[in-house]
This record gives structure tokens, C-alpha cells and sequence, in this order.
């Protein structure tokens, strides 16, 4: 990191409240040695920075002094493009419209020599093109308030359209907001079936935050809640080709909890998942770089859906 670069980021750090830093924190954060984090402050003392000190929480800056917080290397602009790109080619319209919104407020306070810059990079860098292009965009479980509600831990009531159309009130205690190839979910703890069930946000409507807290379970773990078994949970044993193993590891729904190469060009791979329909589908896009091991059931069902798609 260049000392300009660094110092721009040690004096919007401090000037943050409540974040005095001592020499040794700044150094370890910056990973730099402590003579240089002196340098760093006489010199933003040199362009009249009111750094402060104190003995006992270390060094600040003066309350109430504040510089213009988006100033942004080319690195960190590129960083936000692809960040806002991966937000527009999403199908929830809110999020698009917000981006879109961010995009135009960032470019107004840009210095000229940047501005060329982000516009080049935000119409060159295109992330998901089947969504951004292909994908219709929809409204629903308004993303915002079931954010906030988790930030609070606030229960939260909505109405929820089930595969079948039927629709019924749900009350949940929200932990996570999770993207799964096309589309968001919410997973939380539902009060009507008593466990962690998730609930995809185009199906949720008329959303509510409660004035009633909750507790996060005791043990409770984000990767743990994403992958986790049930009683329908069942183990799922395939062949991958080895050409398909990494798009299949990145993209799959359900935690891999065993790997064993079978020979030099197929591994075997058992996950569990409570959906086999789903997988079901979803394998066939891997032809046959995947053959289903176990179980029967999901053999069955595939040899089932080729048939139903040849007309048989």
C-alpha cells in the first residue's frame, strides 16, 4: 500500500467516532512498523489534521472534523462496480433501482480523472449476463425491512405463497438472507412449524416487523444453518468428472461432507439435501459428467424426468 493510500485510510479510521487507536493496533492493522505510523501521523499533522492523543485510548482526531469519505483509489472503485453490477442483474427490482441510485451518487462527487473511469469499467463489467439480460425482473419480500429485522433481531410476519399457490401468514424469527443462483431467501426460525425452514423472497409478500425480540439459538452457526440436515434429509452419493468438479463443488445447494477419487478421471462425492426433486433437475445440467449412486429413489426420479422429456 502506497503511504498516501495509507494515510488517507489511517486518518478516515480515526476520525470515526469511538475509534482511537493505539500505535501498536494501528501498525499490526496496516502491518507496518511503529516508526512508520509515527511518520504517518506527523505527517497528517503537517496538512493540519488535528490528531489527538490520549494515554490511556491512544490517538484520534479532533470530534467534529470530517474530510469527504468518498475518495477512492481505482482499486476500490473497481471493486464497487463489480459489487453494483452483481446487484443490477438481480430480479428483485428494488435492489436494481437502489443500485442504480448508488451508482449515480457515487459518480457525483467522483473527480473528473475517476469518473471516466467508473463509467468505462461499469458498462465493460457485466456480471451474470443471463440475469441481466434475460432474466424478468420481479418484486416481492422486500429485501430492506427483512434486513433490518435481522440487524435488530425482530421477529417479523408475513404472508408466504407455498409451490402449490396456497398462501398462509408466517411468523419467523429471521437470522439469514442467503442468494442461491436466481434468487434470495430468508432462512429463520418459523413459529408455525417450530424449526428453521427457508422461504424464497418472490414468494413473500405483505411483510411486517414485530415489536417482539428474539434470542438467537444457543450454538448457532451461519454455515451450519445454510447446510444443514433434517429428518428428510437424504444422502446423496454421485460420480463427477473431474472436468465438472469445480463448477459442481461452487454451485451445489448442500455441504459436501465426503470426497474419494474412484480413478484418475472420477470422484465420488456424498452430500445430503432434503429436496430431491430439486437435485434432481439440477444435475441434468451436468448430462452425463454425472452418474447418481444412491439413492435408488433419486435414480428412479431421474430415469423418470429423461423419460417424461422424450415424450416416453
Amino acid at each position: 500500500m502506497k503511504s498516501s493510500e495509507r494515510r488517507l485510510k489511517l486518518m478516515l479510521m480515526l476520525q470515526e467516532k469511538g475509534q482511537k487507536k493505539t500505535v501498536d493496533e494501528l501498525a499490526e492493522y496496516f502491518d507496518v512498523s511503529r516508526r512508520t505510523i509515527f511518520r504517518d501521523l506527523n505527517a497528517l499533522q503537517d496538512i493540519n489534521v488535528p490528531i489527538t492523543w490520549d494515554r490511556y485510548s491512544g490517538y484520534g482526531v479532533m470530534p467534529g472534523y470530517k474530510i469527504p469519505p468518498l475518495m477512492f483509489s481505482s482499486n476500490e472503485l473497481a471493486t464497487i462496480i463489480v459489487g453494483l453490477n452483481f446487484v443490477k442483474s438481480q430480479v428483485d427490482k428494488t435492489l436494481v433501482e437502489d443500485a442504480k441510485g448508488v451508482e449515480v451518487k457515487i459518480n457525483n462527487v467522483l473527480p473528473e480523472e475517476l469518473k471516466g473511469f467508473m463509467n468505462s469499467l461499469k458498462e465493460r463489467t457485466v456480471v451474470d449476463p443471463l440475469l441481466k439480460y434475460g432474466g424478468k425482473k420481479r418484486t416481492g419480500g422486500n429485501w430492506y425491512i427483512l434486513s433490518s429485522a435481522i440487524s435488530q433481531k425482530h421477529r417479523v410476519q408475513f404472508v408466504y405463497r407455498s409451490k402449490s399457490g396456497e398462501t398462509k401468514t408466517r411468523k419467523i424469527d429471521p437470522y439469514l438472507l442467503v442468494y442461491y443462483e436466481d434468487h434470495w431467501n430468508v432462512i429463520g426460525y418459523s413459529h408455525l412449524r417450530g424449526e428453521f425452514r427457508n422461504f424464497i423472497l418472490e414468494n413473500v409478500s405483505e411483510v411486517e416487523i414485530l415489536d417482539e425480540n428474539y434470542q438467537e439459538k444457543k450454538g448457532f452457526n451461519v454455515e451450519g444453518l445454510i447446510f444443514r440436515s433434517n429428518e428428510f434429509s437424504q444422502k446423496i452419493e454421485v460420480l463427477v468428472a473431474i472436468s465438472v468438479l469445480e463448477r459442481f463443488e461452487a454451485n451445489l445447494a448442500a455441504k459436501i461432507f465426503k470426497k474419494e477419487a474412484k480413478n484418475s478421471e472420477k470422484i465420488k462425492v456424498t452430500f445430503e439435501i432434503d429436496n430431491l426433486d430439486y437435485i434432481n433437475e439440477w444435475l441434468l445440467q451436468f448430462g452425463t459428467h454425472v452418474e447418481v449412486l444412491a439413492p435408488k429413489e433419486l435414480k428412479e426420479k431421474r430415469q423418470s424426468l429423461l423419460r417424461e422429456m422424450l415424450g416416453k
